[in-house]
Order: C-alpha cells, then sequence, then structure tokens
C-alpha cells in the first residue's frame, strides 16, 4: 500500500506527539515530519515534498496563512489542511484563499481529521461540518448565477475540488488552453472572482464532502 506521507505543523508539542500517534496507526498514512513554527513547516515541506501539510492556522512567527501562501508558491502540488481551535469564517476564508483546500477544528473527532486528510490527498476540498454553516453565509445567493453548460460545470467542480488546469485538462481530454476558457466564462457566468468565492459555491451546490 503506497501511504500518504505528511508533515505536522503546530506550536504545542502535545498536539504535534498526539496527533503524530493518531496518524501513524493508520494503514495509509505516515507522518515523516514535525514542525513547531510556520519557518520550520516551509522547511520540512520543501525538503520532505509530502502529499499533505497539516498546518495549524495560529502559530509564532509566520502563521498558517503566511505558511500556506508560500508553499503554494514554491511547491503547488502539495496538499494543505488547516488545523484549527477558530471557528470565525474569517479564519476559514483566509486560509481557503491561501490555498489550503481543507479546514478542520481542533474539537473535533479524530476521525474528522484522518477523513479530511484522505480527501484532500485525493485533490478534493473537506470543510469541517461546525464551519461549514459559516462558510455558507459568506458568499450571498443572489450572487449564484445559473446558465453553466454541462462542459462549464464539469470544469468548475474540478477547479473546487482542488485540480489545477493541466490535471483537469488531462481529465477531461482536452488543452489547458480550453480548460482555462471554460473556468474564466463560467467564473464569470457565476460572479465569482476568486478561488474562495469559488469553493463558497461549492459547497451551496453540495459538491464537496462536508457530511
Amino acid at each position: 500500500m503506497t501511504k500518504l506521507n505528511v508533515v505536522l505543523a503546530d506550536d504545542h508539542a502535545v498536539v504535534r506527539e498526539g496527533l503524530k500517534s493518531l496518524l501513524d496507526a493508520e494503514a495509509d498514512m505516515h507522518v515523516v515530519g514535525l514542525a513547531y513554527n510556520g519557518a520550520v513547516a516551509v522547511a520540512l515541506t520543501a525538503e520532505l515534498n509530502p502529499s499533505v501539510l497539516v498546518l495549524d492556522v495560529s502559530m509564532p512567527g509566520m502563521n498558517g496563512s503566511e505558511v500556506a501562501e508560500r508553499v503554494r508558491q514554491t511547491q503547488p502540488a502539495v496538499k494543505m489542511l488547516a488545523l484549527s481551535a477558530h471557528e470565525d469564517r474569517g479564519y476559514v476564508q483566509r486560509m481557503l484563499a491561501a490555498g489550503a483546500t481543507g479546514y478542520v477544528l481542533k474539537r473535533s473527532a479524530a476521525a474528522e481529521l484522518v477523513r479530511a486528510i484522505r480527501v484532500v490527498a485525493a485533490g478534493g476540498t473537506y470543510i469541517d461540518p461546525h464551519v461549514a454553516g459559516a462558510v455558507f453565509k459568506m458568499c450571498p445567493t443572489d450572487a449564484l448565477k445559473g446558465g453553466l453548460s454541462e462542459r462549464e460545470e464539469e470544469v468548475v467542480r474540478q477547479i473546487a475540488w482542488g485540480y489545477s488546469n493541466k490535471e483537469i485538462a488531462a481529465k477531461l481530454h482536452l488543452s489547458v488552453k480550453t480548460i482555462e476558457t471554460y473556468k474564466a466564462r463560467s467564473l464569470e457566468k457565476l460572479g465569482l472572482y476568486s478561488r474562495v468565492n469559488l469553493v463558497r459555491y461549492a459547497i451551496q451546490q453540495g459538491w464537496l464532502n462536508v457530511d
């Protein structure tokens, strides 16, 4: 079995070690690195190239969103999952905008984190059920315009699930340029002008795993 290599970043040693024990007990996961602050998280991710970076939102020095932005720029293939004590929608919004494709609360059951890692590693987007309602409220319903063609909707779904233009092109047997055209046209029709808004829309459409 091919295991998912995971780097854990959290400034609390007890949390890091506890999560490491939890994930290493899963047959398909292996924690390859532990980071106690943002700078170390960036360095370990560059060195180890994990499948998933599980990232605490609040860390000293470089916070979670800053780490996510750095990793997204330098290692776009690494999937990132935010782990947070914060349920405020502003934190969710910042982490999604920075490049994370999942958000899980520390107070959730251990099984929630394990499931989220698998979803994110597979290219999906996972929002903790406890904050999904707040994410819904971030996107006014009157901004959601219809009129997408079947192909446009398919492309938008793939984008919301976290796939790159190149990956979508390969899956749909189209050129990258064609995917970019579908993407631009679809987002214009929907009135959505950022990745964060697209994820909110996808949640409202029931496209993402939030239950």
